[in-house]
């Protein structure tokens, strides 16, 4: 497990994590319009890839339990369909309403109008990257993503100074590096991972969706939990929200070992192959990383204005952490064996109960009662979650 999952969390860290930092270290010189861009822009990208997240997560899943068994060229034909049709569906919306959706995030929507028109004209790109390394993964492998992203990153790294400042395309520069650093590393990814040319009858796209749709569920309503919680936490200041905004990122450099995990658990369980115990794995680095959290908070948020409330965050979430660490491992044998649906009906559950704690324990003690209750859900989602497990 641990060995399927390394490569996957530098994937997920350099992808995810990596690639944001970037392009606001290098457009921060251009002023607070620049980032606020780049901000809602990673945003509104991430929220788009939840409604996608089906396709990839359904492939994984699908190669995994017929590689070896039955013919995967028909699986792999469905996911290009689905990987066209949903191109369209999300980007070209998402490019005609990119104002619209610019004014609803920031009080200067040009840069932020300039910089979607670019990234969300790009997502068929970034889409079809995670439908290779879908491919890839199903079939068990996890270097070659791993690789995938740190070319990626690379070129982002040498192509953002390049774009925005030496030919002075501002915040369109940084968002046209990234598009273009996806295209060489898809182009790369294409020509190396081999043809699959075994036959087979058609495979139903209902079934693939089927596969992946709870893991998008999962995704997106925790997108949107987050963002109640955002609003919740600005009425306690300025202050607050700051450090509740640098206690997630840095956090998130420690929760993606959680994701890797789910995958790695995901795509063993696919593949027939074991899994010794995700829980106690999971469970045991969520201690490790609110471990870690903990240690370094103080220098690592002292980096940034409003460290003070951030590292208060950061010791709260160990209360937090550690739940969802099994939650999140245990995901991904519920996915792989078709409980999907129960894993996020206990996702649900557990924000359910959440978000009433939010605002009942948040008047009672302050921002600090925010913090328990996402303790709370997350122990709640973990217990529905081990109640639909195998065997139970």
């Amino acid at each position: 497990m641990i060995r399927v999952a390394l490569p996957i969390y530098v994937e997920l860290l350099t992808a995810v994590v990596v690639v944001g930092v970037i392009d606001l270290l290098w457009v921060s010189e251009l002023g607070e319009p620049a980032v606020a861009a780049v901000t809602v822009a990673t945003t509104v990208e991430y929220l788009a890839y939840g409604l996608f997240l089906a396709v990839p997560t359904g492939l994984t899943v699908l190669i995994g339990r017929r590689d070896g068994h039955a013919p995967l060229s028909p699986v792999i034909r469905t996911g290009w369909l689905l990987w066209a049709g949903s191109s369209v569906a999300i980007a070209l919306p998402g490019v005609l309403l990119r104002e619209p959706i610019a004014a609803l995030f920031t009080e200067s929507p040009g840069p932020t109008a300039d910089f979607l028109l670019i990234s969300l004209a790009g997502l068929p790109v970034y889409f079809a990257q995670t439908v290779v390394d879908g491919i890839v993964k199903g079939r068990g492998n996890t270097r070659t993503p791993m690789r995938n992203a740190v070319i990626c990153n690379t070129l982002v790294i040498a192509l953002d100074p390049l774009l925005i400042y030496g030919l002075g395309l501002g915040v369109s520069g940084a968002a046209l590096a990234t598009v273009l650093a996806r295209a060489v590393t898809l182009a790369i990814s294409l020509a190396t991972m081999g043809r699959i040319r075994d036959a087979g009858p058609r495979f139903p796209a209902t079934a693939v969706l089927r596969t992946g749709l709870p893991m998008s569920g999962d995704f997106l309503a925790r997108s949107a939990v987050g963002l109640v919680l955002v609003d919740l936490v600005a009425g306690f200041g300025t202050a607050e929200l700051a450090g509740y905004g640098i206690g997630q990122k840095v956090m998130l450099a420690g929760v993606m070992a959680f994701y890797a995990l789910r995958q790695a658990a995901m795509i063993r369980t696919a593949r027939g192959e074991p899994t010794g115990s995700p829980l106690w794995l999971g469970l045991g680095v969520g201690v490790a990383v609110a471990l870690v959290l903990n240690a370094v908070a103080v220098p690592v948020t002292g980096m940034f204005t409003g460290g003070s409330a951030a590292v208060s965050f950061l010791r709260w979430m160990t209360l937090y952490l550690v739940p969802f660490g099994g939650l999140i491992a245990v995901g991904g044998v519920l996915q792989a064996s078709g409980r999907g649906g129960r894993l996020l009906a206990a996702t649900l559950a557990g924000f359910a109960v959440q978000l009433p704690l939010a605002y009942l324990l948040s008047a009672w003690l302050g921002v600090e009662g925010v913090w328990l209750s996402m303790a709370a859900g997350a122990s709640v989602s973990l217990a529905g979650a081990l109640a639909s497990m195998p065997g139970r």
